[in-house]
């Protein structure tokens, strides 16, 4: 058969513009196309390729990185998908049986972190855990109980960051590079810290070494972004400048505790919270709401003392500064309702 002679009533140049020319068996019979005559077409030499089972590349070359994550959901989604205008677009987000996680999510979400999509082996896929699919080419199938939520990235079905995240340092041993990819997310604003944490404790990830290092550091660059954060707040909304990241102490010498700002005449402080990913980290009190006992102690004790104490987060600082200024505001105009406060000593942190 010349490479040229058409294999089906209808012409195939008219499936080339299909989802960049990579179609699934069942749409080359939808379109007249046998799977002896797409086989044929993929023999040595032929013009089409078949990266994966019952997937098929409508031109002799490599695939494109586009078209690898296309062949990889086509794949993962299997032959279940009804007929008509799902067969067209085979890759709503909403509802997908598939989604592109690990590195090749993180490359999607503009990670520099992460090899780009041109150089990555394998292209790993979260699928339903009751899903019969098998690893194949490209194709890495991750089985899961918990499908995330997809996000919509050029539009196809992509894990949160977090997600990936997690699903990346699952199988990733060197250090550096966790530590550089999880560090990225926070510092670039794709996610919170918290969330992070909480995934990684989710995938049970926490107790590695390497990861415990990396979440330390996460810890620090997320309290870094915020405290850059809450400089830019106090000066853009022309609150009193106040002493930054102090000790609080009696002059006896009981330690009250650190904070990241501090108003002396007025007794209010400002504490950048990292409750919730502490929590993750501990293993308790993220989904209760229940703050760990450190956080607590400190609390009662400057409350005790009578100051004020403002919790703040990074997203907070970054989404809703106006409401985070009012809140501060607030606090430092009725200091003088609360009457007076006893001497507290402000020492640097």
């Amino acid at each position: 058969m010349s490479n040229n002679t058409p294999v089906s009533p209808r012409p195939v140049r008219r499936l080339s513009h299909v989802h960049h020319r990579v179609v699934t068996a069942r749409t080359l019979r939808e379109n007249g196309v046998s799977a002896a005559a797409a086989d044929e077409r993929c023999r040595p030499g032929g013009p089409w390729r078949m990266p994966l089972p019952g997937v098929y590349l409508l031109h002799p070359g490599p695939p494109t990185g586009e078209e690898r994550l296309h062949a990889v959901l086509l794949y993962a989604a299997g032959p279940e998908r009804p007929p008509g205008p799902a067969a067209r677009a085979p890759h709503p987000v909403r509802g997908a049986r598939a989604v592109i996680t690990g590195p090749a999510a993180l490359a999607l979400h503009g990670f520099s972190s992460t090899p780009p999509l041109s150089a990555l082996e394998h292209i790993d896929v979260l699928v339903p855990h009751t899903r019969r699919l098998r690893p194949a080419g490209c194709a890495r199938v991750v089985r899961t109980r918990s499908l995330p939520a997809s996000e919509e990235v050029t539009g196809l079905p992509v894990a949160p960051v977090p997600r990936a995240l997690a699903d990346t340092a699952a199988r990733t041993g060197d250090a550096v590079s966790v530590r550089r990819m999880l560090t990225e997310a926070v510092r670039d604003g794709h996610c919170e810290a918290r969330a992070i944490v909480r995934e990684l404790a989710r995938a049970r990830l926490l107790g590695r070494p390497h990861l415990a290092d990396a979440v330390d550091a996460l810890l620090a660059e997320s309290r870094s972004v915020a405290e850059s954060l809450l400089y830019g707040l106090v000066r853009a909304h022309s609150l009193p400048e106040p002493c930054w990241n102090v000790d609080l102490r009696l002059p006896g010498g009981l330690h009250l505790g650190g904070v990241d700002a501090y108003w002396p005449g007025q007794a209010v402080a400002v504490e950048i919270d990292l409750r919730d990913g502490l929590d993750a980290w501990g293993g308790a009190g993220a989904e209760s709401g229940v703050r760990p006992p450190v956080y607590a102690r400190k609390r009662e004790r400057l409350r005790g003392r009578g100051v004020t104490v403002v919790h703040v987060t990074a997203a907070a600082l970054r989404d809703r500064p106006a409401q985070q200024a009012a809140v501060v505001r607030t606090a430092l105009v009725t200091a003088p309702e609360r009457g007076p406060v006893p001497g507290v000593e402000v020492l640097p942190r």
